[in-house]
Parts: C-alpha cells; sequence; structure tokens
C-alpha cells in the first residue's frame, strides 16, 4: 500500500512520474510473469519430451537426484521391483541377477543426477551356458556312447542265455542303459538346436511309442494308464513329439512315486479345434511345487530326473507353433499343436 502522506506531499510533476515509473513497474511484472508461463510451459515440455524418450528404451532406467530420491523411471523399471536398491547396494556389481534374471548394469552421473540402466540379459546368458553345454555334450556323448552300446550289446546276449530268475537283473541294465541313452540324446538336442523335419502320421500311433517307453521306465506303484487318441491324420516331427508326450509321461510317473497315494492313474487324451491339435496328460500325483522352474533346463524340485525332460519339451513343442499349458485341480499338462 502506498503512503497517502507522502503522495500529498509531491508536486504535480513528481506525482506523474511516480505514476509513470509505477506503470512501468506493473508492465514490467507482467511481462516477467508471461516470460515464466512460457519458460515454465517449455521445461513441462522438455521433462514431457525426455520422459517419452526414458519411455520407449528397451532397457529399465532410473534418474537419482542430487539429494538421493528418485526423480524419473520408465516403465520397465516399475516393471522390475527391487532391482534398483540391489543394484545401489551392490554399485561396484557391472551384472546383478535377481529372480533367476540377469541384468547388465551401468551408472553415470550427469549434472547432479546420477542415471541407473539396466538391461535384461539373460536369454544372452542363457545361450553362452548352451553353447558351454552344447560343446560338452558333443564330447561326453561320443565318450559315452562307445561303450553304451557294447553294454547294450552284451546285456541282449546275457537276457538269452541267462536262466528265468536272472532276466529281471539284466531287464534292469537295459532299462537303465535306455535312460542314459534318453539322458544324451535329450542334451544334444536341447544344446544343438532341434530341426524339425514334418510328416504326415496317424495320431495313435503314439501309444506303442508310450507303450513301449514304459516298459523301460522305472517305477514302483501300480499305475493305470489310459490312451485315448484317435486315427486322425496330423503334420509334424513324429519321433520328436513322441520325445515330448514321453517327457511329460515320465513327469506325470514321477508325481505319481513322490505322492502318499499307493496307486495312481496317468490319462492322455486328444481333442481338436479349427487351429489346433490338443493333448491333453492328466494325472493324480503330487502337486507341482513351483510352476516357474516347470520349463527351466536343470532345474527341478523332482528327487528324480535331471530337470531337462519338460525343457526340451517346451523346446519341441515351441518349434511346432504351439505351446503348453499346466491347469490343476485335476493336474493336466496341455500340449497344444498348431495345424
Amino acid at each position: 500500500m502506498i503512503d497517502e502522506n507522502l503522495l500529498n506531499s509531491l508536486n504535480t510533476d513528481e506525482k506523474e512520474t511516480f505514476k509513470k515509473g509505477l506503470n512501468d513497474l506493473i508492465n514490467q511484472t507482467y511481462v516477467i510473469e508471461n516470460e515464466y508461463k512460457q519458460l515454465n510451459a517449455s521445461y513441462l515440455s522438455l521433462q514431457n519430451f525426455l520422459e517419452q524418450i526414458i519411455e520407449v528404451q528397451p532397457n529399465a532406467l532410473w534418474v537419482i537426484d542430487e539429494n538421493g530420491k528418485l526423480f524419473l523411471q520408465n516403465s520397465e523399471a516399475k516393471k522390475t521391483k527391487g532391482l534398483l536398491e540391489l543394484i545401489l547396494n551392490n554399485k561396484d556389481s557391472k551384472e546383478i541377477k535377481q529372480n533367476n534374471l540377469h541384468f547388465l548394469v551401468k551408472i553415470v552421473k550427469q549434472a547432479g543426477k546420477t542415471i541407473i540402466s539396466a538391461t535384461d540379459i539373460t536369454e544372452e546368458k542363457r545361450q553362452e551356458r548352451l553353447i558351454s553345454m552344447g560343446q560338452i555334450a558333443a564330447h561326453l556323448s561320443h565318450e559315452i556312447r562307445n561303450p553304451i552300446g557294447s553294454i547294450s550289446l552284451l546285456a541282449s546276449t546275457l537276457f538269452k542265455k541267462v536262466g528265468v530268475e536272472t532276466k529281471p537283473i539284466v531287464l534292469e541294465i537295459r532299462k537303465s542303459i535306455w535312460r542314459v541313452e534318453r539322458i544324451i540324446e535329450a542334451t544334444l538336442l536341447f544344446t544343438k538346436g532341434l530341426n524339425i523335419n514334418k510328416n504326415l502320421f496317424s495320431i495313435d500311433n503314439f501309444i506303442n511309442q508310450l507303450e513301449q517307453s514304459i516298459s523301460f521306465y522305472t517305477y514302483s506303484k501300480d499305475i493305470e494308464f489310459i490312451f485315448e487318441l484317435p486315427k486322425n491324420k496330423m503334420q509334424g516331427d513324429f519321433e520328436l513329439l513322441s520325445l515330448v508326450f514321453q517327457n511329460v509321461l515320465f513327469n506325470a510317473i514321477d508325481a505319481i512315486e513322490e505322492s502318499e497315494k499307493e496307486s495312481g492313474k496317468v490319462e492322455f487324451n486328444y481333442t481338436e479345434d479349427e487351429k489346433n491339435h490338443i493333448f491333453t496328460i492328466t494325472d493324480n500325483g503330487k502337486d507341482i511345487e513351483d510352476k516357474n522352474l516347470v520349463f527351466e533346463p536343470f532345474k527341478t524340485t523332482k528327487t528324480k530326473g535331471n530337470g531337462l525332460g519338460l525343457a526340451l519339451a517346451w523346446q519341441i513343442v515351441k518349434a511346432h507353433n504351439g505351446s503348453i499349458e499346466i491347469d490343476e485341480n485335476p493336474k493336466k499338462f496341455q500340449i497344444i499343436i498348431g495345424k
């Protein structure tokens, strides 16, 4: 508020000068206010532009201010709960592992702010591991197959010559040999890659393959197997798909073996729709403890097996443009193969 005594003490010219100065000050205030609005709009536009740049990045990004508070992050960063805290607690680490995922971490400081990026390199690490495993598997398969072949031949000869009371022992030897050969084959397929050879075959041909594989598989409980497959035709790699169903079937047998039940049941059924062949394997064995580990290679919650069977099954089904779904109550695996 302007002092009235001051105004009264001014003459006419001084009042005009004072009035003009006051008007100039008011106008200057409007100019500064407009400039502030424009500057604020530019800042918001720039911030929005930066947010869009950060958002389109495929990796997780965080920006930390000089006070250590989170200033900005993209949607990829929001998906990785707890990862930022893990990075900040291990600032010297260039790689961070969280929930079976591997991240390449980069930290840059600029203008008082810290920019942190985390790139998911899980698939790259997996490929590196598979390449190494493939080299080892190729070497081991060559070294193992020769003696295994000899043992298999000798076991077949021995089976014909021994008495009835000894034949079960020789049969167990042959089963063990068959299991070793399967492990070698599965490891080579998984690590060296799949070569799909599609042909036309009758779906009920899978029954003979499965019955034969069951006769070589070792289990102690009384298990009822119900196979209901039609004579419909389908296109696919019969040998590889047989391997898929065998692996899922063996998983069902193992689940029954580990359950508290004295007996069990495994059913193998088929349905179809316009686009897919749908195979369902149901069992009443032990529930799946961790679905996240089901298709993870070399990781299993079972006491039996190496954790490779279902991982290989997933690869084969995926190569057939299909998928595997797991349901509970009742527990079942649905193998969906595109037509």
